[in-house]
């Protein structure tokens, strides 16, 4: 079992899918875990109290508003003093044909490039400041497939902001190091969350989707947590600038 005793961790997109696993996973491995949600207090609250007493903090946060990284940033690192890492996983995965109304297509482009990309710059760029300062620090993002392979033509920008996601990532690797920042990436295919549920709720789209993975269906949200961990760890310092791949071998590269 990884111990991440000591460690304080701020989880974004903490109140449900992979977020929430990762912020159970991160705690019950010992660290305190600062809950970041958008909107859904309760669910944040309840995944504050399956973990043990004191060991995790909520916080509410709309990351499509301009500025609203740094500020997080700032009032997680508040509540204990100090952070060690940062898992940037809040994402949108929104739709935009290519004959979708033009405000409707120039709105979803905006609000996907704030909250995927934008929101989690500035978070990296906090953290990055912080942990220079502090001796070290570890930064994990989650990325996708889509980010290698591109995704559904109807969302190509969220396929961008991920890949945005991976060379930031990876400029953030080569950048920092020597101050002992980390920087790595997680590129989960299709994983067993609402998100994936409801993009897959055509049983034809579904059918589709599980049969291109060749394990056989969508991973499990601890599966993309259990990566995290590790890498949350410090137990591999020279595979900084990595991205895991979490797909079921649908995407090898």
């Amino acid at each position: 079992m990884i111990d991440l005793g000591g460690k304080t961790v701020l989880v974004t997109g903490a109140s449900r899918g992979i977020g929430a696993a990762c912020a159970e996973t991160l705690g019950r491995a010992g660290a305190h875990v600062v809950l970041h949600y958008a909107r859904n207090r309760a669910a944040a609250a309840s995944l504050a109290n399956t973990l043990p007493a004191g060991r995790a903090h909520p916080i509410e946060a709309d990351l499509a508003a301009p500025g609203t990284g740094a500020r997080l940033w700032r009032d997680a690192l508040d509540w204990r003093g100090r952070l060690d890492v940062l898992v940037n996983n809040a994402g949108i995965y929104e739709p935009a044909a290519i004959d979708a109304a033009d405000d409707a297509w120039d709105e979803t482009w905006a609000r996907t490039l704030a909250v995927n990309l934008t929101a989690l710059a500035d978070l990296c760029r906090a953290a990055v400041a912080t942990f220079a300062g502090q001796g070290g620090g570890i930064i994990v993002n989650i990325a996708s497939r889509a980010g290698f392979r591109g995704d559904a033509p109807d969302y190509w920008a969220y396929a961008a902001t991920k890949g945005g996601v991976l060379a930031l990532t990876r400029t953030i690797a080569r950048g920092w190091a020597r101050q002992g920042v980390l920087a790595y990436a997680v590129a989960p295919g299709f994983v067993a969350t609402e998100m994936a549920e409801a993009a897959l709720a055509d049983p034809k789209k579904r059918a589709a989707a599980v049969a291109e993975i060749p394990i056989g269906g969508l991973a499990p949200p601890s599966d993309v947590a259990n990566v995290v961990a590790f890498l949350a760890s410090g137990l591999a310092p020279h595979a900084t600038g990595t991205t895991v791949d979490v797909n079921g071998a649908s995407y090898v590269r």
